[in-house]
């Protein structure tokens, strides 16, 4: 299935594995917390071959993109772990922007994915272990590669002009998720819900929600306190949505 890991260190001094391939870096995560001996950590593969992305479905995982987890003790209660994903977002848009440079269109989508010129450069899946005392925190980005067919346009780094390979913008990365976990730490979902409203895409704007039973029309207005989506319908109502499929005219 694999090959053996490479180790690395990681900003803030976080240990990380690099495989050469792995079915998915949530699944090595899941398989070091069902050992019983799981370490704060990041976790890397340079080619996945079972990647999995929202909702089960699968994940192109090309070589050249990033397709990295980090398995970690989130010291809140499980509701509040959620949040992390939008901690996540920041930091993936941290990145990015570094790559592409200031004048790049880079803004978040609710819940998880990271945007250029609204198409999608990284996707984000959280997931808990051991009653919730364990998260890991699976972040794919397109820098070499982005799919074509898929339902919601994709871009990449190397499409939009960007320097660097998968293996030199490790570090970048970690640090900008260290520094934006420790701001979340902090100053709580307050102070990481205004920065992410501050890059969201389509706030304000015409909004199509797919829930699994049916679909919202309306106006993406906002999120609440604990990043739920809030929609206005067409008829004056207000739908706070927890999951769903957005998508933008």
């Amino acid at each position: 299935m694999n090959g053996g890991p490479e180790s690395l260190t990681l900003a803030g001094g976080i240990p990380g594995a690099s495989f050469p391939v792995l079915d998915g870096t949530t699944a090595e995560a899941r398989r070091r917390i069902a050992a019983g001996d799981p370490a704060d950590c990041w976790i890397i593969a340079r080619r996945q071959t079972g990647g999995r992305g929202r909702r089960g479905r699968a994940w192109v995982s090309e070589p050249g993109n990033i397709y990295i987890s980090r398995l970690m003790r989130p010291g809140c209660p499980p509701a509040r772990a959620a949040e992390l994903s939008f901690v996540t977002a920041l930091a993936v848009h941290d990145l990015v922007c570094g790559v592409l440079g200031p004048t790049a269109e880079v803004s978040c989508k609710w819940p998880n994915d990271v945007l250029v010129r609204r198409r999608k450069i990284s996707g984000i899946l959280l997931e808990s272990e051991g009653a919730g005392d364990w998260i890991v925190v699976g972040i794919g980005i397109n820098v070499a590669h982005a799919p074509l067919d898929v339902e919601y346009p994709a871009t990449s780094l190397a499409k939009e002009g960007g320097q660097g390979d998968a293996t030199s913008l490790l570090h970048p990365l970690s640090a900008a998720f260290e520094a934006r976990l420790e701001e979340w730490r902090a100053g709580g979902f307050t102070v990481t819900r205004a920065a992410w409203r501050e890059v969201a895409t389509g706030m304000g704007q015409a909004v199509r929600v797919r829930l699994q039973d049916r679909e919202i029309h309306g106006r993406f207005d906002d999120i609440d306190e604990t990043g739920a989506l809030l929609v206005t319908r067409a008829d004056g109502g207000t739908e706070r949505i927890a999951a769903g499929d957005v998508f933008f005219p």
